[in-house]
C-alpha cells in the first residue's frame, strides 16, 4: 500500500492565495544573508554564513523584546501591573533565546572568523539600534552612544525619543508613588537622558513591598519579574564576553572597541539595583536597617 498520500483536506493549489511563504516573506528573510568574503576567484567562507545568520536571528529577537518592552511600560503607566506580567514573562523566554545561541557561534573558531573578519570593516554589535533601544528602555541611557546613528536621522530620532523618555523602572516608581509608596522625589522628578543613579532612600520603600507580599502582590510579583529581566541580561552579557574571548582573544572590536574589557564594564551596570539592595535589608529590625544606612 502506499504511503505516500497527502491527506484529502490539505490544500495544494495555491494560485491566488496567501502561503506559508507569502506570509512571513521568505522570499525577502531568506534573500538577506549577503556573505561579502568571496571574490570573482572564490567563493564566500563557508562560516560567514553562521556569522550573518546568528546577528540577523538576534535583532529579530530584540525587535520582539522591544515590542513587548513598550507594551509593558503603556500597562504600568495605566497601573495594570497584572496585564504587563504576560510581557515581561515573554521577555524573559527571549532573552533565554538570545543567551542560547550564543553557543552556535561558539563553534566559530579563530582561524574562521580572522578568514572574514576584515569585511566587516569597522561595522560592531554597538552599532545595533534595536540593542541600543533595549538599553534605554530598561534605563542604561547614554547620549554619546547616539553618536553612531547620526548618520542615519530616522534611527537617530527614533532613540532619542527613547532616551527621553521614562524607562520601565522609571514608570514602575511612579506606579508605586500613585498608590501611595513614599517614592523620593529624586527618582520620579529627573532627567530622564541620564542612566538612573542609585537612591538609598528608595530601598525601604521595596523593603515594604517585600515585608507584607500579601498586600503588595502585584508590585512584588513586579519587582521578581523585574530582577529576572535584570539576571537574564546580565547573563547575557556575560555569555557575549565570554564568546567574544573566546574567538578574538584580547584583540580590538571592529567598531574601535577595547574588545574584552569594554564588554566586561558593561557587567557592572545594573539597572534596577535598589531591588538587589533591598535583599540586604530582608529579616532586619528596622533600627539595624536605619544604622547601616548611617
Amino acid at each position: 500500500m502506499a504511503h505516500d498520500r497527502l491527506e484529502p483536506g490539505i490544500v495544494t493549489d495555491f494560485r491566488d492565495r496567501l502561503t506559508y511563504a507569502g506570509y512571513l516573506r521568505l522570499d525577502r528573510l531568506l534573500s538577506a544573508q549577503e556573505p561579502l568574503s568571496g571574490t570573482p576567484e572564490r567563493p564566500p567562507r563557508h562560516d560567514e554564513m553562521l556569522f550573518i545568520v546568528q546577528h540577523q536571528v538576534a535583532e529579530l529577537w530584540m525587535k520582539l523584546m522591544i515590542h513587548e518592552l513598550k507594551a509593558a511600560i503603556r500597562y504600568v503607566q495605566s497601573d495594570q501591573l497584572d496585564a504587563s506580567f504576560k510581557t515581561l514573562s515573554r521577555v524573559k523566554m527571549i532573552q533565554k533565546q538570545l543567551f542560547e545561541q550564543w553557543a552556535v557561534l561558539e563553534t566559530l573558531t579563530p582561524s574562521e572568523y580572522e578568514a572574514f573578519r576584515p569585511v566587516l570593516g569597522q561595522s560592531s554589535g554597538f552599532q545595533s539600534p534595536q540593542y541600543r533601544a533595549i538599553e534605554f528602555l530598561l534605563g542604561n541611557k547614554s547620549a554619546s552612544a547616539l553618536e553612531v546613528f547620526r548618520h542615519d536621522p530616522p534611527t537617530f530620532d527614533a532613540l532619542a525619543a527613547l532616551l527621553r523618555s521614562p524607562s520601565l523602572y522609571d514608570e514602575f516608581l511612579r506606579h508605586l508613588a500613585r498608590r501611595g509608596l513614599p517614592v523620593p522625589h529624586a527618582c520620579l522628578e529627573r532627567d530622564f537622558t541620564q542612566g538612573y543613579a542609585r537612591n538609598a532612600e528608595l530601598v525601604p520603600v521595596f523593603r515594604t513591598i517585600y515585608v507584607d507580599p500579601q498586600r503588595w502582590w502585584d508590585a512584588y510579583d513586579m519587582c521578581e519579574k523585574l530582577v529576572d529581566i535584570e539576571e537574564s541580561f546580565q547573563l547575557w552579557r556575560f555569555r557575549h564576553l565570554k564568546t567574544v574571548e573566546r574567538i578574538i582573544g584580547h584583540k580590538q572590536g571592529t567598531g574601535g572597541s577595547s574588545g574584552v574589557p569594554f564588554l566586561k564594564k558593561a557587567l557592572d551596570y545594573a539597572f534596577f539595583p535598589e531591588l538587589i539592595d533591598v535583599r540586604t535589608t530582608i529579616g532586619e529590625h528596622p533600627q539595624d536597617a536605619g544604622a547601616r544606612r548611617g
